[in-house]
C-alpha cells in the first residue's frame, strides 16, 4: 500500500522521487511503528525522539508514514504532493508540516543536523537534570534516515567524524545503500568503504543486507527492527546501519536503475509496479481503509502509552527539581531571566576590537543565560567564543590542559569543520531550548552557506560570530581578506547581517538578538581595534540606535552630505566630518550596522535619516559596492573596494585603498560640485 502511494503521488504531480521512497517503505513502517516516540497529539512533545529524512527528495516516504500512523496527514494531502500551498512539499519543511522536524533537501545537511540534535538532547540532559544523572526525561533518540548522495558530501564526513569524537549515543544512522544515484551506478565515483570509514570515526556499525549478497532479495523488516534495538542500547557510541537495498523493488524495469531516482515511473512501469503489489492497476491513491484504522488506532494507544509514563516522570522532576522547572518554563516561553541586561559589561574609552568586545558580552551573559552555548571552528581564542567559566561540551576523556571535558558543558569545539559547524547549529536550535552560536574568520563564511542559507529558510536563532571582518586583517594578505562576503551574505533573504562600529555598538547587537532574535544574525566584527566613541563627549547618539539597523551618529546644523559607514569604517567617516564641518560643509554621519534591520523601519524613520532631497551621500565599507546604490541614490557614490585586498598591515591598506578621512572629504566635495 505504501510503495503504491508513492508512486501514485509522484505520478500524479508528475515529478519528483519515487525510487527511494517505494524501497524504503517498509524500513520506515518499522521505525514509525515500533521505535520512534511520539505522541500523535502533540507534535512539540519534549519527550519525543527526532526524525530526520537527511534524503529530502525522497518527501513522500515520510509523508506517506505520518498519513498512516494517524500524524497529521490525510490521503487528500498525499493526493497534493508537491502542489502549492499544499502540507506536502516535495522536501520536508520544519514549522509547515506537523511532525516535520527539519527542513532538508541539501544531500548532507540533515545528518549534519542531526548531531546538533543529538547534542542539544546530551545539554538539556545536563542543564536541567544535572550532571550527575546517568539518565534523563530529556534524553531522546535522534533517527535519520541517509543515502548514498549524503554520504559523498563533505559536510557529512564533518559532523559524522565529531559525532564520533563526542561519543553521541543517542544517534541513530539508518543508511539505505542501493548503489544508484542520478546519473546511475555510484560505482562511477563513489567506491569507499563506508562501513570501514565510519568504524574509523568511532561508530558502532551494523549491517542488515536485504539483497542477501546480490543472490535473492528479500525485505526483512524484524532483521532491520533487531538492528535498531542494538543501536538503541549501544550508548557511548552513535550508530550507523547499512541497510542494502534495491532502490525501486519491485518496479519491474525501472528498479535498481537511475530512471527511477527523480521521476515518474510513467504509466506503463506503474501498472506493473501495482500488478507486483497485488493492487489494481486502475485504482489510484488504494489505502485498506480498516488497515489505516488499525495501524491509526495501535499508533495512538503506543502514543498514550509513552506519554502517560513520561509525563509521570516528569511530575516527579517538577518536584525534585523546583529551580529547573523554573528555567524550562521560562525557555518554553521564550522569556528571558529579570535583570540579565544588568550583566552586559561597560566600556571605556579604551579602543578595543570588537570581536573582543563580543567575547566579554558572552562572558557577561554566560551566568544568566544557560540556553546560550556556543564555540568555534577551531578558532575560539581568535573569535573570543569561549566561556572562560565553564567546559568543554567534550567526552571527559578527551580533555586537553586548556580545556576541561564535561559530556554536559558548553564550549564547543568543531574542529576545522566550518559546513559542519553550521548544520549543527541548526540542529541546536531546533530543539527550540537553545541559543547557540558558532565563530570563524569571515573569509570562511562560504565554507558554511548552505547551513546559513538553510538556517535562513527555517528561521532558527543561530548567532555567527564571523570575525576579522575586512582587509583591516592585514598581513595575511588577501586569501583572509573578505571583500565580497559582506554583499554576499546580505543577499540570503531571512539572514541579518550586523557590523558595529565600536565596543558599544557591538554590545547593543548582543542585547538586541538575545531580546529579538527570531531569525539568524551574522556579527562581523574586526581583528584590529577600533576607538570605543566616546558619545557624550563628542555629541554622538546613543549605541542603543543599533536596533534601528541605521542611524543619525553625529548631525550637522545644515546637512548639505550624508556619508553612511558600518564597523571600523566609521571612525574614518567621523574624521572626514570634522574636517569637512571646518570647511563649511553641513555633513551628516550615519552609523548602518545592518542595513536589514533598517530596511525594516517605517518610511518616516527612514526618510529622516535618510532624506531623499539630500543628493550628496557617500557610503564607506571596505567591501564590494553592490549593496549600496539603492541607499545612495542616483548621485551619491559608494567607497569600497571591488578588488581583492593585499597584503600589509591593516593601516597600510585602508591608506592604499582610500578608506581615509582624507579620500571620504574629498568624494563628498566632489558630489558637491
Amino acid at each position: 500500500m505504501l510503495k503504491g502511494l508513492a508512486a501514485d503521488a509522484v505520478e500524479k504531480v508528475g515529478n519528483g522521487h519515487p525510487g527511494t521512497a517505494i524501497s524504503l517503505a517498509a524500513a520506515a513502517y518499522v521505525l514509525y511503528r515500533d521505535h520512534l516516540r511520539y505522541d500523535p497529539k502533540d507534535p512539540h512533545w519534549l519527550g519525543r525522539d527526532r526524525f530526520v529524512l537527511s534524503i529530502g527528495h525522497a518527501s513522500i516516504l515520510q509523508y506517506s508514514q505520518l498519513f498512516l500512523h494517524g500524524l497529521g496527514l490525510e490521503l487528500s494531502d498525499l493526493q497534493q504532493f508537491r502542489t502549492l500551498g499544499s502540507k506536502t512539499p516535495g522536501h520536508p519543511e520544519v514549522f509547515h508540516t506537523d511532525f516535520v522536524e527539519i527542513t532538508t533537501g541539501p544531500l548532507g545537511s540533515g545528518i549534519a543536523s542531526a548531531v546538533g540534535m543529538a547534542m542539544a538532547s546530551r545539554r538539556a540532559h545536563g542543564m536541567l537534570d544535572g550532571d550527575n544523572s546517568s539518565d534523563s526525561i530529556f534524553d531522546h533518540n535522534v533517527y535519520t534516515i541517509a543515502g548514498d548522495g549524503d554520504m559523498q558530501e563533505g559536510i557529512t564526513h564533518e559532523a559524522c567524524a565529531l559525532a564520533g569524537t563526542q561519543k553521541l549515543g543517542n544517534l541513530v544512522v539508518i543508511y539505505d545503500d542501493n548503489d544508484i544515484s542520478i546519473e546511475g551506478h555510484t560505482s562511477i565515483a563513489f567506491t569507499e568503504d563506508v562501513e570501514a570509514r565510519f568504524t574509523a570515526y568511532g561508530w558502532d556499525v551494523q549491517t542488515v543486507d536485504w539483497t542477501n549478497g546480490g543472490s535473492t532479495y528479500q525485505e526483512d523488516p524484524e532483521a532491520l527492527s533487531a538492528a535498531i534495538d542494538r543501536a538503541k542500547r549501544v550508548n557511548d557510541k552513535p550508530s550507523l546501519i547499512r541497510l542494502r537495498t534495491i532502490i525501486g523493488w519491485p518496479s519491474p524495469t525501472k528498479s535498481d536503475t537511475g530512471g527511477i531516482h527523480g521521476a515518474k515511473l510513467g504509466a506503463e512501469e506503474l501498472a506493473g509496479l501495482k500488478e507486483r503489489l497485488g493492487i489494481d492497476p486502475e485504482v489510484h491513491f488504494w489505502v485498506d481503509n480498516q488497515v489505516v484504522s488499525q495501524i491509526r488506532e495501535a499508533s495512538s494507544a503506543r502514543g498514550r502509552e509513552l506519554r502517560s509514563e513520561w509525563d509521570a516522570q516528569y511530575g516527579q522532576w517538577r518536584s525534585s527539581h523546583p529551580a529547573e522547572a523554573r528555567l524550562l518554563d521560562r525557555l518554553v516561553a521564550h522569556e528571558l531571566p529579570e535583570g540579565w541586561e544588568d550583566t552586559l559589561p561597560q566600556f571605556d574609552s579604551k579602543p578595543v576590537a570588537t570581536r573582543s568586545a563580543s567575547g566579554a558580552v558572552i562572558n557577561a551573559l554566560a551566568p544568566v543565560l544557560p540556553e546560550l552555548w556556543g564555540g568555534s571552528a577551531d578558532l575560539a581564542g581568535s573569535n573570543n567564543t569561549v566561556m572562560k567559566s565553564e567546559p568543554s561540551f567534550i567526552p571527559e576523556d578527551y580533555s586537553t590542559t586548556e580545556f576541561t571535558g564535561n559530556r554536559f558543558g558548553r564550549n564547543l569545539h568543531f574542529g576545522i569543520r566550518e559546513h559542519g559547524m553550521g548544520a549543527i547549529l541548526n540542529g541546536i536550535a531546533l530543539s527550540g531550548l537553545f541559543k547557540p552560536y558558532g565563530g570563524t574568520f569571515m573569509v570562511f563564511s562560504d565554507y558554511m552557506r548552505g547551513s546559513v542559507r538553510l538556517a535562513a529558510l527555517m528561521g532558527l536563532p543561530v548567532t555567527y560570530v564571523w570575525t576579522h571582518d575586512s582587509i583591516g586583517v592585514g598581513e595575511d594578505g588577501p586569501t583572509h581578506q573578505p571583500v565580497e562576503h559582506l554583499a554576499s551574505l546580505r543577499a540570503i533573504p531571512g539572514l541579518d547581517v550586523v557590523r558595529p562600529a565600536d565596543a558599544n555598538e557591538t554590545k547593543a547587537a548582543w542585547k538586541h538578538i538575545v531580546k529579538h532574535q527570531a531569525r539568524p544574525t551574522a556579527l562581523a566584527l574586526t581583528r584590529q581595534n577600533v576607538p570605543c566613541l566616546d558619545r557624550a563627549a563628542e555629541g554622538l547618539a546613543d549605541a542603543e540606535n543599533l536596533s534601528r539597523g541605521a542611524y543619525v551618529l553625529r548631525d550637522s546644523d545644515q546637512v548639505d552630505a550624508i556619508i553612511i559607514a558600518t564597523g571600523s569604517e566609521v571612525q574614518v567617516a567621523l574624521a572626514a566630518q570634522k574636517q569637512l564641518e571646518s570647511e563649511g560643509i553641513g555633513t551628516r554621519v550615519v552609523s548602518a550596522p545592518c542595513l536589514e534591520w533598517f530596511d525594516e523601519q517605517d518610511e518616516e524613520y527612514r526618510e529622516s535619516v535618510i532624506p531623499a532631497h539630500v543628493k550628496a551621500r557617500v557610503s564607506v565599507e571596505a567591501g564590494i559596492d553592490m549593496p549600496w546604490f539603492k541607499y545612495l541614490g542616483d548621485s551619491g557614490k559608494a567607497i569600497s573596494l571591488n578588488r581583492f585586498g593585499a597584503p600589509g598591515s591593516g593601516e597600510e591598506l585602508f591608506d592604499l585603498f582610500g578608506f581615509t578621512a582624507k579620500n571620504v572629504a574629498k568624494t563628498v566635495k566632489g558630489l558637491l560640485s
